[in-house]
């Protein structure tokens, strides 16, 4: 049975695409099926990690959205990046594909001004994961809480909330844990990003799973190697000994020793 991951932020800027395409990467380099979609409809980018060029995005989701084409006809098979990324010198042994949403600015104010069909955009969800037998699939929340958030996050196995030392993050993940309890969501994981590299990690995770009462599955520092990268590539392929790249297999194992059902 596929493991459906929300990744989710209740504030933008947080580094949710990041996380999510290099929890998707190491998972299909230890052998999984992982898909991603991005349906941060609004502000999509997370293709951009995987160099696809907007301009050769044939479909997107926004064309499954409107009835244009089938699913998998708007998904990408960006596992050779992979490769590339690692400088070919080991071979992928799982897969990874991406269905990404358009940058398309007349695009993206149709779905402000129209909307879409929310149960078509969960219907793609299942015919995804059947079309390429996923193990994984991840989704690219949009930040905050509307109806295509509060669909990936009741649909999810296991939730994963990305927030920052940050009063207002806070607050923010507050009100998304409580609603993700409302909607009984069967695991929700905490992973805290850009925390500076002098706070004690570990009081930090303490005094998060006691205000949440959830764990927290990694710690992520403030990088000026990531600032550096600027979503130009997949950083835990490039730096596969940073401390950063170490934290985000750690939280890829955990979230694999999970079988989770619904």
């Amino acid at each position: 049975m596929a493991q459906i991951i929300a990744v989710h932020s209740f504030r933008g800027g947080t580094g949710k695409s990041n996380l999510i395409a290099n929890m998707a990467a190491t998972m299909a380099l230890q052998g999984q099926r992982v898909g991603i979609i991005d349906t941060d409809i609004q502000s999509p980018g997370i293709h951009m990690i995987f160099g696809i060029n907007e301009n050769k995005m044939e479909r997107t989701l926004n064309d499954y959205l409107w009835g244009y084409c089938n699913i998998k006809d708007a998904a990408y098979d960006v596992t050779e990046t992979l490769a590339i990324e690692q400088g070919n010198t080991s071979t992928v042994k799982g897969s990874l594909h991406l269905v990404p949403c358009s940058i398309k600015a007349s695009e993206i104010a149709r779905v402000l001004r129209e909307g879409y069909d929310v149960v078509r955009l969960n219907d793609g969800f299942q015919e995804f994961i059947r079309s390429l037998k996923l193990d994984y699939l991840l989704i690219d929340t949009h930040p905050g809480l509307n109806e295509e958030t509060l669909l990936s996050i009741g649909i999810s196995n296991v939730l994963v909330i990305l927030l920052r030392p940050d009063h207002q993050d806070f607050q923010g993940t507050a009100v998304t844990v409580d609603v993700a309890r409302k909607l009984k969501v069967p695991k929700m994981l905490l992973v805290i990003n850009k925390v500076l590299p002098n706070l004690n990690f570990t009081d930090l995770q303490q005094q998060v799973e006691k205000i949440y009462n959830a764990p927290v599955v990694g710690i992520l520092p403030l990088s000026e190697d990531m600032v550096q990268l600027a979503s130009k590539g997949l950083f835990s392929l490039r730096y596969p000994q940073h401390p950063i790249s170490q934290t985000i297999k750690g939280i890829t194992n955990q979230i694999a020793s999970l079988v989770v059902s619904h």
